[in-house]
């Protein structure tokens, strides 16, 4: 039976650093304040001249590079992002034109935080059916563009990056083992971005009332169902697959926050040494977080053949949703 692999990982962040102690000259925090709530001490920025399709091609070339695949080869691109270059053409589409993978059909995907458990969820179940060999499955976000400077709730946790993941058919015992998805919309006022689309156009009212910008309608509410829901997540694949929380080797979460990674880390039984985090040096980076954490754990040999991986995010929408993969 067919199965899909992560044959191969890269990722893009922007050269710009941005301090807690920068944050403290546009803002009313302190990098204390910061880092107990969150656990965050610097967090990488685009520049004004950079888009998401840009952190995304160097991400995905990268992967490709990694898995040894030639563009030409690629039959489908995934761009998970809330932050995409326009609403049409899909940065998907971009992608693909700045790659030369000129035979992938392409489209962009939008799950928040989730968005790259649910791009890889989508590339699981077109190699399974046997239609595809090799899928690009991308996160990547500009949430500076996006977010309100003035909003110190908010604007201290978002970043810029791209994570991407090379993804092909495979016959063998390395495989993703299963994905689960889930979603409740009735919540998804308490993480939006209320402007821009077609109940709230662009105008200069919509402009005014900053509505274009990133609101969290109540921070400890989504922390509570963050925490409850990767860990239902989590747990869920465990049992689909038959396995414990001590047969994991390693965890990576959507690095949305500490404090919420320590929770959930806690409520799993999951010991801190088989954890996955980097939010210090990048804070929550969205779709992108859980492919740069896991580019990171590939290249300092964190993951070694037949390891297991659990992948766990949360995120707008509300959506969360967990990836249980034999490396």
């Amino acid at each position: 039976m067919y199965g899909s692999r992560i044959a191969g990982t890269g990722v893009s962040v922007p050269d710009r650093v941005l301090t807690n102690a920068d944050l403290e000259r546009i803002v009313s925090t302190s990098d204390e304040w910061i880092v107990t709530r969150t656990g965050i001490s610097e967090r990488r920025i685009a520049s004004d001249s950079q888009a998401t399709s840009d952190l995304a091609e160097r991400a995905a070339a990268r992967a490709l590079e990694a898995a040894a695949v030639d563009p030409i080869d690629v039959e489908l691109i995934v761009v998970s992002t809330v932050t995409p270059d326009t609403f049409f053409p899909s940065t998907g589409c971009i992608l693909q034109d700045r790659l030369g993978a000129s035979h992938a059909a392409a489209f962009d995907l939008s799950a928040a935080c989730s968005g790259f458990i649910y791009g890889l969820s989508v590339a699981d179940a077109y190699l399974r059916a046997g239609l595809m060999r090799n899928i690009l499955v991308i996160g990547a976000e500009t949430l500076s563009k996006v977010v309100d400077w003035s909003d110190r709730g908010t604007c201290v946790l978002f970043a810029d990056g791209a994570g991407a993941a090379l993804v092909q058919r495979t016959t063998g015992d390395s495989r993703i083992l299963s994905t689960h998805l889930y979603a409740d919309g009735s919540k998804g006022k308490q993480l939006i971005i209320p402007g821009g689309g077609s109940r709230h156009p662009v105008s200069q009212k919509v402009l005014d009332e900053n509505l274009v910008k990133i609101k969290m309608a109540n921070g400890n509410e989504v922390f509570k169902v963050a925490v409850r829901s990767m860990e239902d997540a989590a747990l869920a694949a465990l049992k689909a697959n038959g396995a414990e929380i001590t047969d994991i080797d390693l965890f990576v979460p959507h690095q949305a926050n500490a404090r919420i990674i320590n929770a959930v880390a806690q409520r799993l039984g999951m010991p801190k040494e088989r954890i996955v985090m980097n939010i210090d040096r990048f804070g929550n980076t969205s779709a992108a977080s859980i492919p740069i954490a896991l580019n990171e754990a590939v290249r300092a040999g964190r993951l070694k053949p037949g390891d297991l991986l659990l992948l766990a995010a949360f995120g707008g929408g509300l959506t969360w949703g967990s990836a249980l993969i034999r490396w």
